[in-house]
């Protein structure tokens, strides 16, 4: 048993990263669920320039999204040194930023599921809420957000998933600081450097794992039965 008794360390790494991932899902959702609109339904200049972009986190090595992060909001950053000089905020090396760079690898993923679930919406049933005297926000929230949830809950939890399994951009953007910015993926490297820490890895790898399958078992799951629910 003691085999699966984790370590301060491990505690510390399990612990951010839900925290991490959680956040990272909190914050890109409601982007996600913009983004995936004017994806779907806009039709403006620059359309495609915005589809690679959200994109671009899937085909880019992580360590180049890292970087650019850095780059980006570092202190010295083209953004990061106006944020800190001015409003003292500093996302290079801490927890938030550990947040945007999951969020950031993450979001393409977010989008694609609940763009594919609001294509598969009738627009006929949001122009018979229309013509009944609905405005387009209510339209959005009574007709056409109940109608993407499959996809929402599908990309939330896919999202989530690979929030907790982010490395390169993280460790480039904020480091392996324990208890700080030190994720689950980041302490099982962590633990391959050092003397016996094959035990302690290969905990964390089924930890991993398990959460992972748990995520998209439960992703599956609620997916279904929110579609039986709207076809009932």
């Amino acid at each position: 048993m003691d085999f699966f008794a984790l370590t301060a360390l491990e505690r510390e790494a399990v612990t951010l990263s839900l925290w991490v991932a959680g956040w990272a899902v909190a914050v890109s959702l409601p982007v996600g669920i913009l983004t995936a609109w004017a994806l779907a339904r806009g039709h403006f200049p620059g359309k495609t320039l915005l589809e690679a972009l959200v994109h671009l986190p899937l085909v880019l090595p992580p360590v180049v999204i890292g970087y650019l992060l850095l780059v980006l909001l570092g202190r010295n950053g083209l953004i990061g040194g106006p944020l800190y000089e001015h409003l003292g905020i500093t996302l290079a090396f801490t927890w938030k930023g550990a947040v945007l760079a999951a969020a950031v690898m993450a979001f393409p993923l977010l989008v694609r599921a609940v763009r594919l679930s609001l294509e598969n919406v009738d627009p006929g049933l949001e122009a018979a809420a229309r013509t009944l005297g609905a405005g387009p926000l209510r339209v959005f929230f009574t007709v056409t957000l109940p109608l993407m949830a499959p996809g929402i809950l599908t990309g939330t939890l896919l999202a989530f998933a690979r929030s907790l399994g982010e490395f390169g951009a993280t460790i480039t953007f904020v480091s392996n600081i324990r208890g700080q910015t030190q994720t689950l993926p980041l302490a099982l490297y962590t633990l391959t450097q050092v003397p016996d820490g094959e035990t302690g890895a290969m905990r964390l790898c089924i930890l991993s794992v398990l959460i992972a399958m748990v995520a998209l078992i439960i992703s599956e799951t609620l997916s279904r039965k929110v579609a039986a629910r709207m076809k009932a």
